[in-house]
C-alpha cells in the first residue's frame, strides 16, 4: 500500500464526505469541512444528528449522498468508523483517508480488507493549511 500515492490521489478528487461533521466550530469534523470547502472540494457533510449547517443539507449517512463520493474523511472514532466502512463500501467510496483519533489496528485492517485505498497517520486540515501557507 503505498499511501503517499493515495495521499496525492484524494488531493485530485474533488467530491468529499466528512464523517463525523459538526456546528462545533473548534472541533475538526467542522474545520475539516469548512476547510475543504474553501480549497474548492464538493464537500458533503455526514452525521445522523444533524440535517442542515450553514444552510447546507447534511446526510444521515452516505448513501444518501446523491452524487458519487471520491473520497470519505474521517471524523469519528474507531467504534464508529468500523461500521461506517460499511457505509462507504455500499455507497461505492474508493478513497478514506482515516484523521487522528478515527481509527485502530481493527479499523486499518478491515479497511484493507475491504480494498479501501486508505491514508492514516496524517491530518487533511493540516496538509491543506500548509498549502495554503505556500500559495
Amino acid at each position: 500500500m503505498d499511501m503517499k500515492k493515495n495521499k496525492e490521489a484524494m488531493l485530485e478528487k474533488k467530491n468529499w464526505a466528512v464523517a463525523g461533521v459538526t456546528a462545533r466550530k473548534e472541533r475538526y469534523g467542522y474545520k475539516i469541512w469548512k476547510t475543504l470547502k474553501e480549497h474548492g472540494y464538493n464537500t458533503f457533510g455526514v452525521n445522523p444528528n444533524y440535517d442542515e449547517l450553514e444552510d447546507e443539507k447534511i446526510y444521515h449517512k452516505l448513501v444518501d449522498i446523491p452524487e458519487k463520493v471520491d473520497v470519505l474523511d474521517m471524523v469519528v472514532g474507531p467504534k464508529i468508523a468500523m461500521e461506517t466502512l460499511d457505509d462507504a463500501k455500499e455507497a461505492g467510496i474508493e478513497y478514506i483517508w482515516f484523521q487522528p483519533g478515527s481509527f485502530n489496528d481493527q479499523v486499518i485492517k478491515k479497511a484493507e480488507d475491504m480494498n479501501f485505498k486508505i491514508v492514516y497517520n496524517d491530518c487533511v486540515y493540516a496538509v491543506l493549511k500548509v498549502k495554503q501557507s505556500m500559495n
